[in-house]
């Protein structure tokens, strides 16, 4: 069972704390998923954004549109910096993902650092080499894009 790693990082010309909310606002995560993926939070959210200790559920569909159940835990919250999300229940064996914010001279680095594992042992290393790598890939180039025409149009 190999954990995996995926590393993305884009430059965001915006203000720190309009970039915060968005991402502080879990409602704004449809906005930057592919529609195929059929996301839909189910849970309440709060008004005042995301906290350490947050639980959101999610419906998502992954794989040939079977829609799954996914909860995850905000872990570590520093505002205008960084949280982690931890995958309480869901489609993977382990779920752990970063989600820094760097003010730098030409805008704010924006830094996603997942680390995964998929279930079923072997099975889930086979299905990482023939699509699982490759759908997170094409999910992130997603974000990435509309993230672009969000915020550096």
């Amino acid at each position: 069972m190999s954990v995996h790693k995926l590393v993305r990082k884009q430059l965001i010309k915006c203000d720190i704390n309009k970039l915060w909310d968005f991402f502080a606002d879990a409602k704004n995560l449809t906005a930057i998923t592919p529609s195929y993926m059929n996301f839909v939070i189910t849970s309440d959210m709060p008004k005042d954004g995301v906290y350490a200790g947050q639980v959101i559920t999610y419906k998502v569909s992954p794989l040939l549109g079977i829609p799954m159940f996914w909860m995850t835990e905000i872990t570590h919250v520093e505002k205008n910096k960084r949280f982690v999300d931890e995958q309480r229940v869901g489609p993977y064996k382990m779920w752990h993902h970063q989600h820094l914010f760097e003010q730098t001279a030409d805008g704010i680095l924006m830094t996603d650092i997942v680390h995964y594992r998929l279930p079923l042992w072997i099975l889930g290393d086979i299905a990482h080499s023939l699509f699982v790598k490759q759908q997170l890939r094409d999910i992130f180039d997603y974000r990435y894009q509309q993230i672009e025409k969000l915020f550096n149009k």
